[in-house]
C-alpha cells in the first residue's frame, strides 16, 4: 500500500495505490483561483495546498477503505516545481511518515509523467517518451528505470506555456490548453499558415517562441477579429504546435531505432494531439501509449505508480527527503 502526494504546482493531489485495479486518486484543482491572474500565484497556491492536503488524504484513504495503519510507504513529489508548493507536500508527507513510522520515498515529478502511460500496461524497454506540459517539452530515450537520456527539449517556451500565452493574446481565457482545444473544434486549422518552430533543422529540440510571436503579430495586424477569426487562429496554432511534436517524436524514434512512443503531461489530454498521434502512429508503425485522461495532468497516482516501481529505495531517513524546485533525473 502506497500513499502518495503531489503538490508540485497548483493542484493538490493525494493517491492510494495497491495495484492498477485497486487505487484512489484525488485531485483538487486551483484553476478558478488563478484564472483572474492569467497564471499561477505561487504563494497563493501553497496556502491552498495547506488547506486541502489533510482532508484530501482522508478522502483518498476512505475511498478504498483503508487507514494509515495499512500504508507501507509514503511517497511524495520532491521536485521539480514551485518551491512554496513543494514544501507543503514534502513537509506533510515527512510528518505523516515520521509520526506513523512509515518508510518514505522521494519521487521526481517528471518521472511520474514518464511512466504514467504504463499504469495499466506492461512495462517494456526501451521506449521514447515525450513529456508535454505547461513547464516541459522533453524527449527522453528510456532504457530502464533510472536510465534516461535527454534527446530533445524546448529552447524557450514549453508547449503548454505557449498555449497559455496564445490564449492570453486571443483573450479567450485561462488555462489556455483546454480553451484552445475546445474552440479549435469549430475552427479551420488550415486557414492560417502558422510556422512550426525549428521545423527544417536536424535538431530534436523544440521552439515555440516564434509560433507564439507569429500569432501575436497576426492579432496586432487585425485588431477587430471576429469569433470565426479567433477560432481559426486557435485551430491553426494548435495544429502547428501539435504537428511539430509528432514530427520530432517520429524523428527521435527513427534515429534511436525505437518503435514505442509514450506521450504524457497535461498537453497529452489535448483531443487533436490524441487523435492525430494515434492516426500517424498507425501509419508509421509506431506503438503509441497515452495515459488515461485522469493521469495527464498533475496527479499523485502517477507518483504512487513510480514509487511502486522503485519501492526498494524507500527509507526511514526522513532528513534525506527535501524539496528541490530544480530537481533533475537525467
Amino acid at each position: 500500500m502506497i500513499l502518495a502526494f503531489d503538490t508540485s504546482c497548483d493542484d493538490t493531489s493525494v493517491a492510494c495505490f495497491v495495484d492498477s485495479n485497486n487505487y484512489s486518486n484525488i485531485v483538487s484543482s486551483q484553476n478558478e483561483i488563478h484564472k483572474k491572474y492569467g497564471g499561477i500565484m505561487p504563494e497563493m497556491a501553497a496556502r491552498k495546498h495547506i488547506e486541502n492536503i489533510s482532508y484530501l488524504t482522508k478522502e483518498a484513504l476512505d475511498k478504498i477503505g483503508v487507514g494509515l495503519s495499512d500504508v507501507d510507504i509514503v511517497a511524495t513529489t520532491v521536485g521539480p516545481g514551485l518551491l512554496p508548493s513543494l514544501l507543503v507536500g514534502v513537509s506533510f508527507a515527512k510528518g505523516l511518515a515520521y509520526a506513523n513510522r512509515k518508510k518514505i520515498l522521494p519521487i521526481n515529478h517528471i518521472e511520474g509523467h514518464l511512466f504514467a502511460p504504463f499504469f495499466d500496461k506492461k512495462l517494456t524497454f526501451p521506449f521514447m517518451a515525450l513529456i508535454v506540459s505547461g513547464g516541459h517539452t522533453h524527449l527522453f530515450l528510456v532504457k530502464g528505470i533510472g536510465r534516461y537520456e535527454l534527446v530533445g527539449k524546448t529552447l524557450d517556451d514549453a508547449v503548454g506555456e505557449a498555449f497559455d500565452k496564445v490564449a492570453r493574446i486571443l483573450d479567450i481565457g485561462y488555462p489556455g490548453g483546454p480553451v484552445i482545444d475546445k474552440l479549435s473544434k469549430t475552427g479551420n486549422p488550415n486557414r492560417f499558415n502558422i510556422p512550426m518552430g525549428l521545423d527544417k533543422k536536424k535538431t530534436l529540440d523544440f521552439s515555440f517562441s516564434g509560433t507564439k510571436t507569429f500569432v501575436k503579430n497576426l492579432v496586432n495586424k487585425h485588431p477587430n477579429l471576429s469569433k470565426t477569426d479567433i477560432y481559426d487562429i486557435a485551430a491553426s496554432f494548435q495544429k502547428s504546435s501539435i504537428d511539430i511534436l509528432w514530427k520530432k517524436s517520429l524523428k527521435a524514434c527513427e534515429e534511436y531505432n525505437v518503435d514505442v512512443l509514450a506521450v504524457s503531461g497535461g498537453v497529452s489530454a489535448n483531443s487533436y494531439l490524441r487523435e492525430s498521434f494515434l492516426n500517424k502512429s498507425i501509419k508509421s508503425g509506431i506503438k503509441l501509449l497515452l495515459p488515461s485522461k485522469e493521469m495527464t495532468t498533475d496527479n499523485a497516482l502517477m507518483i504512487a505508480f513510480v514509487a511502486h516501481l522503485k519501492e526498494e529505495f524507500a527509507t526511514f531517513d526522513y532528513n534525506a527527503v527535501e524539496a528541490n524546485p530544480r530537481l533533475k533525473f537525467y
